[in-house]
């Protein structure tokens, strides 16, 4: 017979954390306090193995106006207005339960924004799935996508943008990493905090059940098949659609000192941040909480993550006030509690005191430092080079392969599951480099995206992680928008693992550099750990949410061919490699050499270069040269134009390098032909390399070497169904 746990473990407490309790106690915690300390304690709440890495991130920069450390992070673009933005991650929930993990990843991180004031303006995602082959796979990735729409749409929040990317580490454990952006007057942000003794705490919205209890400790575990998974939460966007309203109605007139989701541990985390934040204490009394189900423990209501909850602090006499407000929306509302003076977090079941405890011992968990080391495999798989690779004969072949991977081809069956025209603000769609959004009311525009590349970061954690920085200001950039910063989602497996915690931490020295390199300050985000399945890790990787401002919306321009005679150049040094690409995982099997390099000081040239070019009205086109390399970026705007290019390439090396190897730093312009004198001069005004490649027009994609031999010659159509019909052919 096994062995019963003790209560403070199956709490996710370790031993030295729970001696901590006593200490701060005085005393041995009793059953709720031990969840409290639990929950808030967990990884998924402290970020007790993140925080010291986390602090190495700049976070401080000239737009912002609200950093790390509140719902999510501001920053000002203009005419008194600011973007609040976020990214959280859904994961466990998703591999459980693919429909509602997503959707209710997209509820809780617009919860995020519109706790802030903001009203939420757009969505955008990044997945990661197994291999599409496997049918369970295919399963996953229909219901997330699934989830997504169906809150998403009913919110009336378009899905303006993501990526997808699929590879054999994700099988069992999906990443599900939603963003959110909202749209706030500078005098209307409001903060999650529960300022004011004597002031009245209360929740809207929808009633506590028994759902996603324990949610925050299920998430900051590995999976396995004794996982217990807790019952997953069930969304409801037209109620949240209500509580939007609501709370920026009462917001806008000013009645809200603080508010905050009760997003992870519910009531706990919400309730004792928010005290934790403004240094005063809370009292709560269960019973006047509103519950969905009979014989609710306090254990229950308080370890509920019940979604559609919100919690709010206001003056006590702006409470009838707050019940018109949400008796007009038809959200309930009940006062259950009070702002203390002491800085006790003290909960109540009537008239009994049920937990007290400190609440900075709450909400500053002991921070873990775990052991690293750099994996075995590190030094073995970079050290790879191509020299016993065969040549290819066929390079036809091989773009059609590589336009057929789902990692490279169209992601539409995605996205068209999505509104992406709601509020009708979109300017650019899904599919291209960033989203473009217009201002209403102003003559400026925003571009969103969000990106990463773990095969990268798995090979070279550090420069993978500078490379999901650069690679995500530069597709701003190719619509013409300035970086204005960024928020994160750091989803890596278990950090009490040497090899993993190296990963991480590489990866965060990489992308701190990265920004403050580019001055790209980090003011939100979400760290996912333990993201395993049986034993075995994801692949590391981070994702970048970014957001630029474009001064004339007008100004934007996309990765689309547009007329034929439009002269094709390169900005940028064009220096190829092989190792750690698409072409190397598709066509051989393998997942080795070093990563492209990255010179953060040509890439902030070549991105100043090419904004200034669509500023000054010189480029029509611009497309990032990424996955599969300078072929795939000219089939890519070849196919979203229904025109051919030809092109002649003035460099040396192995055809498949030229074609297929990725490069950074480097972005395909179009332009023209009066117009290329210009550009060239600019380009060496500003220090970047430019290569004149050719010319647009044709039905083909025509690529030539140095001495006229064709090496690729292939119809646009040929490309467009194999680009577009493959992840759908699956389904």
């Amino acid at each position: 017979m096994a062995e019963q746990k003790p209560v403070w473990m199956e709490m996710g407490l370790n031993a030295d954390e729970y001696k901590k309790v006593i200490e701060i106690l005085g005393r041995k915690p009793n059953y709720l306090e031990t969840a409290l300390f639990g929950v808030l304690w967990s990884e998924h709440c402290s970020y007790k193995n993140s925080r010291p890495l986390l602090k190495k991130f700049p976070t401080e920069g000239k737009y912002v106006l609200q950093g790390p450390g509140e719902n999510a992070g501001v920053v000002d673009i203009g005419d008194g207005q600011a973007l609040v933005f976020k990214v959280e991650s859904h994961n466990h929930p998703s591999a459980i339960e693919p429909y509602e993990g997503a959707a209710t990843g997209v509820g809780g991180v617009a919860r995020d924004i519109f706790t802030m004031g903001a009203r939420p303006i757009a969505s955008l995602n990044s997945l990661r799935f197994g291999t599409l082959d496997d049918p369970h796979v295919r399963h996953l990735l229909s219901g997330v996508v699934a989830g997504i729409a169906g809150y998403g749409n009913r919110l009336g929040t378009p899905t303006v943008g993501g990526e997808i990317f699929f590879h054999s580490s994700y099988q069992e454990n999906p990443l599900v990493n939603a963003m959110c952006v909202g749209l706030v007057d500078h005098d209307r942000i409001v903060r999650g905090q529960a300022a004011g003794p004597g002031n009245l705490v209360l929740t809207a919205g929808a009633k506590t059940g028994k759902d996603g209890i324990q949610g925050c400790t299920f998430a900051s575990e590995e999976l396995s098949e004794e996982t217990e998974a807790p019952d997953i939460q069930r969304g409801d966007p037209l109620l949240e659609n209500l509580l939007i309203e609501a709370c920026l109605e009462l917001m806008e007139n000013g009645y809200v000192v603080g508010i905050q989701d009760m997003g992870a541990a519910g009531f706990t985390s919400s309730s004792a941040e928010m005290a934790g934040r403004a240094g005063t204490g809370m009292e709560i009394d269960v019973s006047l909480v509103p519950q969905r189900e009979e014989g609710m423990t306090p254990y229950d209501v308080m370890l509920s993550e019940s979604q559609e909850r919100m919690l709010l602090v206001i003056e006590p006499q702006h409470e009838k006030t707050a019940k018109e407000v949400f008796d007009k929306y038809n959200v309930e509302m009940a006062v259950v509690g009070r702002v203390t003076a002491d800085g006790i977090y003290r909960v109540r079941e009537g008239e009994e005191i049920v937990a007290e405890i400190p609440v900075q011992a709450l909400t500053e968990s002991p921070v873990q430092h775990p052991e690293q080391r750099e994996p075995e495999y590190y030094q073995r798989l970079r050290a790879w080079t191509p020299d016993e690779l065969p040549v290819p004969e066929n390079c036809d072949d091989i773009l059609e392969r590589l336009l057929a991977s789902p990692n490279i081809a169209s992601k539409e069956w995605v996205y068209n599951q999505y509104d992406h025209m709601a509020m009708l603000n979109t300017v650019v769609s899904p599919g291209a480099d960033a989203a473009v959004l217009r201002i209403k009311g102003t003559g400026k525009g925003i571009a969103l995206t969000i990106d990463g590349n773990s095969r990268y970061c798995y090979l070279d954690p550090r420069r993978g992680g500078a490379i999901a920085v650069a690679e995500a200001a530069r597709n701003l950039s190719c619509v013409g928008a300035e970086p204005l910063a960024l928020t994160d989602g750091l989803n890596f497996g278990n950090p009490e693992k040497p090899e993993i915690f190296w990963q991480f931490h590489q990866v965060v020295e990489g992308m701190s550099e990265a920004c403050r390199k580019m001055e790209i300050p980090v003011i939100s985000g979400n760290v996912s750990l333990n993201n395993e399945s049986k034993g075995e890790p994801i692949n590391p990787t981070p994702v970048v949410g970014m957001a630029g401002i474009l001064p004339d919306i007008e100004k934007y321009i996309t990765s689309t061919f547009k007329v034929p005679g439009d002269e094709i150049i390169l900005l940028g040094k064009f220096s190829p490699q092989l190792g750690a690409s698409e072409y190397l995982a598709i066509v051989h099997g393998m997942e080795q050499g070093a990563v492209p390099d990255l010179n953060l000081d040509d890439e902030n040239k070549v991105q100043l270069c090419c904004r200034k070019l669509i500023r000054d009205g010189k480029i029509k086109t611009a497309h990032d040269c990424a996955e599969g390399g300078l072929a795939i970026a000219v089939a890519e705007c070849c196919i979203s134009g229904k025109m051919g290019a030809t092109l002649q390439l003035p460099f040396t090396g192995r055809e498949d390098t030229l074609l297929f190897g990725e490069v950074q730093s480097c972005i395909l312009v179009a332009c023209a032909p009066r117009e290329v004198d210009g550009v060239l001069q600019t380009a060496k005004e500003m220090g970047v390399v430019s290569t004149v490649l050719g010319r647009t027009g044709g039905l083909h994609i025509l690529i030539k070497d140095q001495n006229e031999g064709i090496l690729i010659n292939k119809h646009i159509e040929e490309m467009e169904k194999v680009w577009r019909g493959s992840i759908a052919d699956h389904f």
